[in-house]
């Protein structure tokens, strides 16, 4: 095996080709891909060898097959996810977080049970050193570039200081991965004044403030979308229904074009001619693009992926993996953590 230490940008990422709804063919194909484009990824199955090779074989691909970690078992969409890491540890997603763990590799990348997922991750890989709690994010469009929103289903009832703990991860996140200098952090609320939000969000406002970062105090829903703040946090519950919601927009976008081209023809060939520019327009939307979310606050690399993920979504997952691996994102959040720790 590889020692990554030899070469800084070399990063090994397990990836679990059982994980998905076209597993593991679509597996296969995105992460080989990845590791062709880039001689600094080395990539690693694990899952069911037999069908694995079967994909490489048919599909005429090239790949060490010492790089295929068999795993006997699968942990399905439906299994619970704390119970299937006791009843299935042989399943392709513990094996690959137990590589993490022990340092076989820097990142494990999954589109599988995203319960089992974060569950493997936090209590395999472990929490980085004054973590409470990980957390997962979501790159909203705004009319000023991206605006970043913690947590989107990591976790519900959020305490004061998980949402703080939030904002630290995430202006990093915005900061490394974004490119954003000094990343403004809001608190989402029911009004921008004071005293509008819950007791939660209010307690995180007050840490927020006497803290050292971009804070600019409430925002609202709108202000999302708005680009108000680069960086905007909420309890995981209301995360991932602002997630879900944003998700069905495209596809109601297209609803309501093809309704309106149906009742008038000028209206049809109008649409036609600008379907280019709003395929464009939508791509930010488009979760291929960017692949999967990380995981942020465990003690390794985990990439979350959309369980229909395609191709060039893994293919995206794995790059996502070696550019956090490369920008030393794990340190950089320990470092900023234990900083905020001994203040407090």
């Amino acid at each position: 095996m590889i020692d990554s230490g030899s070469n800084p940008n070399q990063c090994r990422i397990i990836v679990d080709a059982m994980g998905g709804d076209f597993a593991p063919k679509n597996v296969v194909l995105g992460a080989l891909q990845a590791q062709s484009e880039n001689p600094n990824i080395e990539v690693y199955l694990a899952g069911d060898s037999k069908l694995i090779l079967d994909v490489i074989t048919y599909e005429n691909l090239t790949f060490d097959k010492e790089k295929i970690i068999h795993a006997e078992q699968k942990i399905e969409m439906n299994d619970s996810p704390t119970v299937s890491l006791k009843t299935k540890p042989a399943s392709s997603l513990v094996v690959g977080a137990k590589w993490v763990r022990d340092k076989k590799a820097e990142a494990l990348v999954s589109a599988g049970n995203t319960g089992a997922m974060m569950a493997a991750s936090t209590l395999i890989m472990g929490r980085i050193p004054g973590v409470g709690r990980p957390t997962i994010g979501a790159e909203m469009p705004s009319a000023k570039g991206i605006c970043y929103l913690y947590d989107v289903g990591a976790g519900k009832d959020a305490k004061p200081n998980h949402l703080f703990e939030y904002a630290i991860m995430g202006s990093i996140f915005a900061r490394e991965m974004g490119g954003v200098k000094n990343p403004s952090i809001g608190v989402l609320s029911m009004g921008e004044e004071e005293g509008k939000g819950n007791d939660v969000s209010e307690e995180a406002a007050k840490l927020l403030k006497d803290s050292k970062l971009n804070f600019i105090g409430n925002v609202e829903g709108r202000d999302i979308l708005e680009g108000k703040a680069d960086v905007v946090v909420c309890d995981g519950f209301v995360g991932n229904i602002i997630l879900k919601f944003g998700e069905s927009v495209p596809k109601f976008l297209k609803y309501l074009l093809q309704q309106t081209a149906k009742k008038n023809l000028f209206d049809k060939l109008k649409i036609g001619l600008t379907r280019g520019s709003l395929r464009k327009a939508l791509k930010v939307l488009d979760y291929q693009e960017y692949g999967g979310v990380p995981l942020l606050g465990v003690n390794g690399i985990s990439i979350i992926g959309h369980g229909s993920s395609t191709p060039k979504a893994f293919k995206n997952m794995v790059f996502r993996a070696y550019e956090i691996h490369t920008k030393n994102l794990l340190s950089k959040i320990e470092n900023s953590i234990k900083q905020y720790s001994n203040l407090s």
